[in-house]
């Protein structure tokens, strides 16, 4: 395939080896110093973009893609969530957004046990759940657009729980603000920015008998890059508004 990255910091770079490394070619190459080669002939050249920028840009650069024909695969979060109607809009007639708040294959598994775990837990009011994030601290967003969707699954499955809000913010220096204490139909997601994590997210039932914990823990950012990159060779057959879950089958 003949890919376009948009966003070259270390996750781009770490797409673009990867990308190399299975057998693709970049053609064009997008960041902050260079946002006219949007109308490149370069760009228009490649069979999919790979977006990964910031929340206040992703969404723009997402319609510069449509506008030129380019299906687009995207791991920018903090904007899906405001978006989502006018994507599946968009890609109902025509586009094609393959978009996950975290490409991991690991995450896709967790999520799957996520909403398993969630749906046995309906039944168990003693044990009241929460989310915990731990990222690096470039990260601009927080909550994770990873821990959003965890947050979001488990809601589909408990009836006690109506919605999520922001808890505990841990700041890289170690300040603390928020609060812990919110109404019990609402499940806290609570915060950490820390050294430079790649990404931590734990599950937490609690009771006054016990704990159960389901976390996942990413060594590196290899693990995302393959996924973004293997979403980019599922667009090739595929079209529309597509997840973690169609890649994944899960």
């Amino acid at each position: 395939m003949e890919i376009a990255l948009i966003g070259h910091g270390k996750m781009g770079r770490m797409i673009e080896q990867t990308a190399i490394e299975r057998g693709h070619k970049i053609v064009s190459i997008i960041d902050i110093d260079n946002p006219q080669d949007f109308n490149s002939q370069a760009f228009a050249s490649a069979n999919v973009a790979i977006e990964f920028t910031a929340p206040d840009v992703a969404y723009d650069n997402v319609l510069q893609c449509f506008k030129h024909g380019l299906k687009v695969v995207s791991g920018s979060t903090g904007w899906m969530e405001t978006k989502a109607r006018e994507m599946e809009q968009l890609c109902q007639n025509g586009n094609t957004l393959f978009w996950s708040s975290n490409f991991s294959l690991g995450v896709a598994i967790m999520n799957a046990a996520n909403k398993y775990i969630a749906r046995l837990m309906n039944s168990f009011p003693t044990y009241d759940v929460h989310i915990e994030e731990t990222h690096h601290i470039h990260k601009l967003d927080a909550p994770s657009g990873t821990a959003i969707t965890l947050a979001q699954s488990i809601l589909r499955q408990i009836d006690r729980k109506n919605t999520w809000a922001e808890g505990l913010l841990t700041a890289p220096d170690g300040t603390v603000s928020g609060t812990d204490k919110l109404n019990p139909e609402i499940l806290r997601i609570d915060s950490i920015r820390r050294d430079e994590v790649p990404g931590i997210h734990t599950i937490v039932y609690d009771s006054e008998a016990d704990s159960i914990t389901l976390t996942h823990n990413a060594h590196s950012r290899k693990g995302f890059a393959l996924g973004a990159v293997l979403a980019a060779e599922f667009t090739a057959t595929h079209n529309g508004l597509l997840t973690m879950d169609d890649l994944f089958a899960l």
